[in-house]
């Protein structure tokens, strides 16, 4: 290598704002690097985007003096003059980097117009120089790169060289290693990509191997940062290899090797994790980070997990031996059963969940099962169920497109025409949507918009479909006078529709309904609790005969009486209810029925018109694993709670903002995620909706009521929610980690909203 030379790695991050020079289409950008004139290197293609992300890196040999120039085209026009470029960036390297820094440097640079070039440019160039991560490039005074760079002179080999780069990382991503015949891995790191750099796992750097239980990742403009998993902490900076990491590592490493005498030489490939390995396996990780498993006793490598094999009795077991047991991979046992989620413990260890029950199990369904000890509990997660339930093929979209024009001014009329004269089948297509006489191209932006327009009008009280709650004024329930329009079935199995193609095509509704309708939704059992929040004063007075002697004092029969525009109607909640008498013995059961016929019965058939339309677009096992405040921000989205607001506008009874629970209590959820704070705030108020003015115009049944914390119960109990009064008891906990549990198990496992 010349004299001042030193080998860096030079990576093209991203650009955004390009311009765009068909009114039609997008570019489809890539970048060619150029080093002195004599170093070239280019990136993949990016399929249409003006906002195209790379991150490559190339290792490239410069003196402080070395110029470097990053021309962009768009691969489609390339071959057209002066058409396909983009814009261009020139810089000296002593001007961006010190070459006796051992940091990375990222930066970003406009993009300028070339002098022979009359075309408009726009955009930034996002980069990143380091040093080389190839190891061993230097010593032996030769240039790497004479094997990895590539000309670029005409369109064809431009675009060879980006095609020919992502098809090698695709490779290097998806393929496990070869093992050659001796046993012994052909690479003890990833294989080399298009540009002649080794990959390494992320489980190393350029440095050498990481302490265990550290990992290498890079932040999306390409940053390397270190996340250690035994605090759960991040950092900018390498970690320090301690000599009992050392030791540890050397003395596992001579283990395992000791095991097998056919592992390779760089024992810093083994992942010293994987104690519970059989012997002679090893893990290893592509460069996308998926783990493979290597077997040294058979030579041969695999994706399955050696430890997620049953013990199965072998066929025709000679005489004299038993029964033999013989390892057999479950790899051919297909699909899990409806509702069943396979998982991974910190040790990398399979268990299963099952949505259905809400329970764990480390026995895969498809098998007969075992005692289940030390499995790990069930958790509400909703971004992992949320993520199961869109992998699945019934929630997946279809070839082709289904398009909806529509008016503005008139967008119920018209979207109920449009997505009725539509099947199911061609509504699980790609949706278009247009608003007529516009010229907007539905990229998600139009469809977002539409529903939310859409919900706005066809939940307005005005049309007689919908009415508010009890508790405020912008949760929604069924109106049971909906009769009124004669074609309110039809209507009400549209919303259905419509409330199902905005969840499988991942749009929101800006509607948010009573708990009990989500509840019916996923087919679950109505109780009083969910009473509150349909008529605040008919749940008292419930309560209050549950919990009193009513003998002699209430003159209840099985039957209640409606008001139907006018003329009073008796319905009989049993037959001959009428002359049935609610006694002490039977009160419960006169309270279940009439809270049947109150929240499910007088709006039936209006329910099963909208139930109807909704589980043709949503497979009611595949909705089964959400529960009704999980469905809520399915159908609503997540609100981003403002922790501020909130606690600006909250009032204390027996508390005050001084005490240490209250202190406890808002420096926890300020750590929370903010699907657990809408999940909180579902649990004390029974919607997970904010007001637009936010916490201070928060409703209650009697009007404005502020979010309240009062002290109430004792340190065993778990808190209570009030969601007619947005008030949680919250008992005088010992410890900030008792009350955490207490609120976590609370808002995870309560059913219902509201209950005492």
């Amino acid at each position: 290598m010349e004299q001042g030379t030193k080998r860096i790695r030079f990576s093209v991050v991203a650009a955004d704002g390009l311009a765009k020079r068909d009114l039609f289409r997008q570019p489809d950008p890539f970048a060619i690097i150029t080093v002195d004139g004599e170093q070239t290197h280019t990136t993949r293609v990016v399929k249409k985007s003006t906002n195209p992300y790379w991150n490559e890196g190339f290792d490239i040999n410069v003196k402080p003096s070395s110029g470097v120039l990053i021309r962009l085209f768009d691969q489609k026009k390339f071959k057209k003059k002066d058409q396909g470029f983009l814009g261009l960036i020139s810089f000296q390297v002593q001007d961006v980097l010190n070459l006796r820094s051992s940091r990375e440097s990222t930066f970003t640079r406009p993009l300028k117009r070339s002098s022979s070039s009359s075309l408009s440019v726009s955009g930034n160039l996002a980069m990143k120089i380091g040093p080389s991560k190839t190891r061993g490039a230097a010593a032996n005074g030769t240039n790497a790169s004479a094997n990895s760079t590539s000309r670029t002179s005409n369109a064809a080999s431009a675009q060879s060289t980006a095609q020919g780069s992502s098809a090698s990382n695709v490779a290097a991503a998806s393929a496990p290693q070869n093992i050659t015949s001796n046993g012994t891995s052909t690479s003890s790191r990833s294989p080399p990509n298009a540009n002649g750099s080794s990959i390494l796992s992320s489980f190393e750097d350029q440095y050498g191997r990481l302490p265990p239980g550290w990992e290498r990742r890079a932040d999306s403009l390409g940053r390397t940062y270190y996340v250690d998993h035994n605090s759960r902490t991040t950092t900018w900076n390498r970690p320090a290899m301690n000599a009992g990491n050392q030791s540890s590592m050397n003395t596992e490493s001579h283990r395992l090797q000791h095991q097998n005498r056919s592992l390779p030489d760089d024992s810093s490939t083994i992942n010293v994790s994987s104690n519970d390995l059989p012997a002679g396996w090893e893990q290893r990780f592509t460069n996308t980070g998926r783990p493979y498993f290597v077997d040294h006793n058979t030579r041969t490598t695999t994706w399955v997990d050696p430890r997620n094999q049953l013990l199965r009795p072998a066929g025709n077991p000679s005489p004299g031996l038993g029964n033999l047991m013989q390892p057999q991979s479950l790899s051919h046992l297909g699909p899990l059963p409806s509702g069943w989620e396979m998982r991974l413990t910190n040790s990398a260890r399979v268990y299963f969940v099952d949505h259905n029950t809400k329970t764990t199990t480390w026995d895969d369904p498809r098998l007969p099962s075992a005692l289940d000890q030390n499995v790990p509990k069930y958790k509400c997660d909703f971004r992992r169920k949320l993520i199961y339930f869109r992998s699945q093929i019934g929630m997946r979209p279809l070839p082709g497109q289904c398009n909806i024009k529509v008016r503005r001014d008139h967008i119920f009329e018209d979207s109920y025409a449009e997505i009725m004269r539509n099947s199911a089948h061609d509504l699980k297509k790609r949706l278009m949507i247009r608003f007529e006489g516009e010229d907007g191209l539905d990229y998600g932006g139009l469809s977002r918009e539409f529903f939310f327009l859409l919900s706005h009008k066809m939940f307005d009280p005005i049309y007689c479909l919908f009415e508010y709650s009890a508790v405020d004024n912008y949760t929604l329930q069924i109106n049971p006078h909906s009769g009124i329009n004669p074609e309110h079935l039809n209507y009400f199995r549209f919303i259905g529709r419509v409330i199902g193609l905005a969840i499988f095509h991942r749009r929101f509704l800006d509607a948010f309904f009573v708990v009990s309708l989500y509840k019916k939704l996923l087919q679950k059992k109505v109780t009083l609790a969910d009473m509150e929040s349909i008529d605040a004063d008919f749940y008292r007075s419930l309560k209050w005969v549950l919990e009193n002697d009513i003998t002699g004092i209430l003159d209840l029969t099985f039957s209640v009486e409606e008001d139907h525009f006018g003329e009073v109607r008796t319905i009989e909640l049993k037959p001959d209810g009428e002359n049935i008498e609610v006694t002490e013995e039977n009160k419960k059961e006169y309270v279940d029925l009439v809270t049947e016929w109150r929240i499910s019965r007088r709006v039936e058939n209006q329910f099963n018109a909208f139930y109807a339309g909704f589980v043709e677009l949503v497979p009611p096992d595949l909705v089964s694993v959400f529960d009704e405040r999980e469905l809520e921000l399915l159908i609503g989205g997540i609100s981003d709670v403002d922790i501020g607001d909130w606690k600006s506008h909250t009032e204390y009874r027996t508390y005050s903002s001084s005490d240490q629970v209250v202190k406890w209590f808002w420096e926890i959820i300020s750590h929370w995620k903010n699907e657990e704070r809408s999940m909180l705030l579902q649990f004390a108020t029974g919607t997970s909706r904010i007001p637009v003015n936010g916490f201070r115009d928060l409703q209650g049944s009697d009007g404005p009521r502020k979010f309240t914390i009062e002290k109430a119960g004792s340190p065993d109990q778990l808190p209570v929610a009030h969601t007619c009064f947005n008030r949680l008891d919250l008992p005088e906990y010992p410890t900030k980690a008792k009350l955490e549990g207490k609120l976590s198990l609370a808002i995870e496992n309560t059913v219902g909203f509201g209950n005492e």
